[in-house]
């Protein structure tokens, strides 16, 4: 029996709003070194800084307020609760879109975009271009968390988010994402060829340099391929060297990690306001209110534990470590300059169906949030060839 549709609004009681400013009024701070800036972590300045105004100057109610000028539901698929935004277009023909997030980020990252994706009218575009959103919670992710069983790794994440589309009676559909959301999407398109037109990815899984390349992995390749190779390995180094650690504590211990950020909301948002400043071009692109809409999701919902698990899972199912099972739908790649990982394009074409690929000078990771013009312009051009 198919599980109900559930309205959903957010309204966290006041109780909860008041538990978090106590605590935030009680922090108590570590020291630190002098002089070294972000490679300790984070300065303890810029958190104090950073607090103060989620203690006295961020409004959480507003921010409610404007997430729930989205209608949101809730539905139980394989056993969990799976929340999920359905931002309809005004134009009938619009084509339907999964977009899917990321860790550190939820549903609340496509503030920017869902406007413009959904009625170019009237934002100044074509209304041939618009798109259906559907923009759900990955489960153990904030209004989707936490999970109550082992398991849920992102192909039973992406096998979920088809029923979810199945239940909405879309039969074709897009899919969209970055980060996890790109590993979800991905997969959601190579398990159902059928059913998805085309997967629009803002990171590409697997296909950067994992090991320093050798002569005959350069030797057919182009000067700007193998430039480009060099910098991947050189990125990706710097990546195991100096930010890999979070992954490996969330793939190895998330239940330990999670006594600290769930009792301390000064830890959770360093924990994430880490990666928002390391991970963005520049540091400081996401505007620091919608950066604490995610931090607030996370601390409100309990789940900074049951997100983690994701990496748990992944890094303990059979499949961890084999090459990426290859894909014959057509993919898209925005590919911007700040990514953590430089992909290679003679690698991705290995496994992906690549018929677009687009290479900005400017971006991060968080391109929904820093780039939401871009991103968007990126996601119509795609998808205009697959209609």
């Amino acid at each position: 029996m198919t599980s109900p549709m559930r309205a959903y609004r957010l309204a966290f009681p006041q109780s909860d709003l008041d538990d978090l400013h106590e605590r935030l009024d009680r922090t108590r701070w570590p020291d630190e070194l002098p002089g070294v800036g972000w490679s300790y972590g984070v300065p303890r300045d810029h958190l104090r800084d950073l607090a103060h105004h989620w203690r006295h100057g961020y409004d959480w109610r507003a921010a409610e307020a404007k997430l729930n000028e989205w209608p949101q539901f809730t539905t139980t698929i394989d056993g969990a609760n799976v929340h999920f935004a359905h931002v309809r277009s005004p134009e009938p023909d619009a084509t339907p879109l999964v977009m899917t997030h990321g860790w550190p980020g939820s549903f609340a990252e496509f503030t920017e975009v869902a406007g413009p994706l959904t009625d170019p009218r009237a934002h100044g575009g074509d209304p041939s271009d618009a798109f259906h959103l559907v923009l759900p919670s990955i489960p153990g992710f904030t209004l989707s968390g936490p999970t109550r069983e082992t398991g849920w790794e992102y192909r039973r994440v992406a096998a979920a988010f088809a029923e979810l589309m199945s239940r909405l009676g879309y039969d074709r559909y897009g899919a969209q994402g970055g980060d996890w959301g790109s590993v979800i999407s991905r997969e959601l398109g190579r398990t159902h060829p059928d059913r998805v037109l085309g997967v629009h990815l803002n990171l590409l899984p697997g296909a950067a340099a994992t090991a320093e390349p050798t002569h005959e992995d350069l030797a057919d390749l182009s000067q700007a391929e193998r430039d480009r190779t060099h910098a991947s390995w050189d990125r990706m180094r710097h990546w195991l060297r100096e930010k890999q650690g979070y992954a490996d504590l969330q793939s190895t211990r998330p239940q330990t990690l999670a006594y600290a950020l769930t009792d301390s909301p000064v830890g959770q948002l360093a924990w994430i306001a880490e990666k928002f400043a390391e991970w963005s071009d520049p540091r400081d692109a996401v505007d620091r209110d919608h950066l604490l809409t995610n931090v607030t999701l996370y601390w409100l919902t309990g789940t900074a534990g049951s997100s983690a698990r994701l990496y748990y899972e992944r890094a303990h199912a059979p499949y961890w470590g084999a090459p990426p099972e290859p894909s014959t739908t057509p993919t898209a790649l925005a590919d911007f300059a700040s990514e953590n990982f430089i992909p290679l394009r003679h690698i991705a074409e290995r496994t992906n169906n690549l018929v677009q690929w687009t290479s900005y000078d400017r971006g991060g990771h968080f391109a929904a949030m820093e780039q939401p013009a871009v991103l968007v312009e990126d996601i119509r051009r795609f998808f205009r060839t697959l209609r």
